[in-house]
């Protein structure tokens, strides 16, 4: 298999990097169903793949072959995920950690789609490897690190070891601490989470992402905002109404960051993935949709973006969850009617979560992708 372009490949690799693969997956990989059924019958015949069900849950692992084969044609890439007793190269069989493993790699998925690098052979080892006095390390943003890799810094990593954090991602700008959270609220616990956040604001101010170990640098200002994957746009008003559940061990809108960004794990979610990880794109929509707005007004004592017939304007096509929960506190507060804009994707929940507390008025995905990213 010289050829690393081929679905087959790709299929492969990200297996590879997430232990067990989800078979979900092949679609995202542009794979029809007919073709993934002979791809996937013509990898296990050749002893590269093989399928391990379990629990009702279905997945794919690399067979001896596959791994023989991905080390053997870049063990640079590859080496990290398929050596030693690591869970990427002897995945256990409990269901909890084989639905984490799936689901890292719907998140490999996205980000392959989005453009984003995650490969260790195209990326600084910031973890692992400190630049020498007076050198700094180029990170070609975005860039996203799985949570494996930031426990290459040892002992300093430890306190973020419970986190339910799938990894970092690295954009231009601001930094987003990544959780996947499939099909309802993840399993939560304010202090761990909140190490996170302290973790990764030390190395801005003072740690190996501080100014002068990496270009382009990060300040000690930077936001860190929390990017939450999830199954469908249900699951975001799951998140957005959930109490904590029993014990309060399940996730609720807190304080652990200012910004609670949701994005569905779809090719829609992707295209917001791509516009979340680029201020360009998000000043220029931005300044596409005030055009024919009035400035916002401080007399009505909560924050929005702008002003339209009378009304306060949030504009919410990044979807921060925190953002949107405000407003909908502070119109009911102040006795307000608003306005939502947001992508034509989000606006069903939306609608079920402001009622008649706002108006919703739509951006067409299909359009902004043709105008902005083609």
């Amino acid at each position: 298999m010289n050829d690393t372009s081929t679905a087959a490949y790709r299929l492969l690799s990200l297996t590879a990097l997430s232990g067990e693969c989800s078979p979900d997956i092949l679609s995202r990989l542009g794979i029809g169903p007919s073709y993934g059924e002979k791809l996937v019958t013509k990898l296990k015949d050749e002893g590269l793949l093989k399928t391990h069900y379990k629990d009702r849950l279905r997945g794919y692992r690399l067979a001896c072959g596959g791994k023989k084969l991905l080390l053997a044609q870049n063990p640079e890439r590859f080496s990290f995920y398929l050596s030693g007793n690591t869970e990427t190269n002897h995945p256990r069989s409990g269901y909890p950690r084989r639905l984490r493993l799936q689901q890292a790699s719907h998140i490999y998925a996205m980000l392959l789609n989005a453009g984003i690098t995650f490969f260790r052979d195209e990326k600084p080892l910031i973890f692992r490897e400190e630049p020498q006095a007076g050198e700094s390390v180029r990170m070609p943003l975005p860039i996203f690190y799985h949570s494996r890799e930031v426990k290459e810094l040892g002992t300093e990593a430890v306190k973020i070891g419970n986190s339910r954090i799938m990894g970092i991602l690295f954009a231009p700008g601001c930094i987003y601490a990544l959780f996947h959270t499939g099909t309802a609220p993840i399993k939560w616990e304010y202090q761990t989470e909140l190490r996170v956040k302290t973790f990764l604001s030390h190395h801005i101010s003072r740690g190996i992402l501080s100014r002068g170990s990496i270009e382009p640098c990060y300040h000690p200002d930077t936001p860190i905002r929390l990017l939450f994957i999830g199954s469908g746009m249900d699951t975001a008003l799951k998140l957005m109404e959930s109490t904590g559940g029993f014990q309060k061990s399940y996730f609720c809108l807190d304080s652990s960051f200012d910004y609670f960004h949701y994005v569905p794990d779809d090719a829609a979610g992707e295209t917001t993935l791509r516009l979340l990880c680029s201020p360009a794109l998000q000043k220029a929509l931005r300044s596409l949709l005030l055009s024919d707005l009035q400035p916002p007004c401080p007399d009505y004592g909560l924050e929005h973006d702008a002003v339209s017939e009378g009304m306060p304007v949030l504009l919410a096509f990044d979807f921060d969850m925190l953002r949107l929960s405000r407003f909908r506190t502070a119109l009911s507060f102040h006795g307000l009617a608003g306005n939502l804009v947001c992508f034509d994707f989000q606006k069903p929940v939306l609608q079920q979560y402001f009622g008649d507390a706002a108006a919703i008025e739509t951006i067409d995905l299909y359009k902004f992708e043709r105008r902005f990213l083609h």
